[in-house]
């Protein structure tokens, strides 16, 4: 790990300030992906900002009867919470899916949805990756496949995006409040956050240099019946091959929401209103324009069943 500076926030302004300040800063708070990257030494961030400390850790209802998520929640505590299990089932769902208890005790909200992607070729520092090092190429293209991206893909990067959390916040068309290094904040579309890949796959999200997730907020809970299915190597502790997050009414309606395939949450709401006609319907309008290789094209499959047997379970 090469050597750096650190400091703590005192205060959300604070903090994005300090970061537009420094050149090659970093937020920290769980630390939880950001530390084994610095280890590999894929990030190497010359000063981090710690910001544990800000009050960013509640879950607080908002005027209109949704939820204001801090930025600084444990997934632990998200998903635990009375409020979140009965009215977004779906979101306490993916977390609990999603990595190890201990990793969960630790992992925060904002981090959970900045977390980098698991592609091998992203952590082989002898591959190239355009992630990695901008202009270097993709040795995933071309390679082993089989867990990477079938759809938002581009001719310079196929890496998906891994978190199951930002799944279920896409479904749930989840808000994320920011502060930005001149101290006014601003609200983003989770659907917006994550970019495609295009010429520009190191550039990965929305935020401007320095601007500091501060919470996400959920809008009023929608009702209908939440299910998140994950498909994975193994049982437990592993990124999705496939996950689909779903909400279904009883007339059949409803969102749905597709993990492991694309290099951010996949939605496409003209889908959603497939729903009634079954999975089937909902896959081909889903994945029109995928480009899957020879080794991951079972995902197509995958997601058509996947969703089948979601509608199932929905039915009873």
């Amino acid at each position: 790990m090469k050597p750096f500076t650190y400091e703590r926030a005192a205060s959300p302004a604070d903090a994005a300030a300090r970061a537009a300040r420094v050149p090659d800063a970093k937020f920290i708070a769980g630390g939880t992906n950001l530390l084994d990257l610095m280890k590999l030494q894929i990030e190497t961030p010359a000063h981090l900002i710690d910001v544990n400390g800000l009050d960013l850790d509640t879950i607080a209802p908002t005027g209109d009867g949704g939820l204001r998520i801090g930025a600084l929640v444990s997934n632990t505590d998200l998903a635990a919470d009375a409020r979140v299990r009965r009215d977004y089932g779906l979101l306490s769902r993916a977390l609990l899916a999603g990595a190890s208890g201990q990793l969960r005790n630790k992992a925060t909200t904002a981090g959970n949805l900045l977390q980098r992607t698991r592609c091998p070729y992203f952590y082989d520092t002898n591959q190239a990756c355009n992630k990695r090092q901008p202009g270097s190429g993709c040795a995933a293209i071309g390679g082993v496949t089989r867990q990477l991206g079938i759809i938002g893909t581009s001719v310079a990067c196929i890496a998906t995006h891994p978190s199951d959390m930002a799944v279920a916040m896409r479904v749930l068309d989840a808000t994320v409040e920011t502060v930005r290094a001149d101290g006014t904040g601003r609200r983003i579309p989770v659907a917006e956050l994550h970019l495609l890949p295009g010429d520009t796959p190191h550039l990965e999200t929305a935020l401007e240099p320095g601007e500091l997730i501060t919470a996400v907020v959920l809008p009023p809970p929608v009702g209908g019946t939440h299910i998140y299915r994950k498909v994975r190597d193994r049982a437990s502790y592993a990124f999705a091959l496939v996950s689909v997050a779903a909400i279904v009414n009883a007339d059949g309606t409803g969102r749905v929401g597709v993990g492991g395939i694309a290099p951010r949450p996949w939605r496409d709401e003209a889908a959603d209103g497939e729903l009634p006609r079954g999975a089937r319907a909902v896959t081909a309008r889903l994945l029109d324009g995928a480009r899957p290789t020879r080794e991951n094209a079972f995902k197509v499959t995958l997601v058509e069943r996947t969703l089948g047997a979601v509608l199932n379970q929905a039915k009873g």
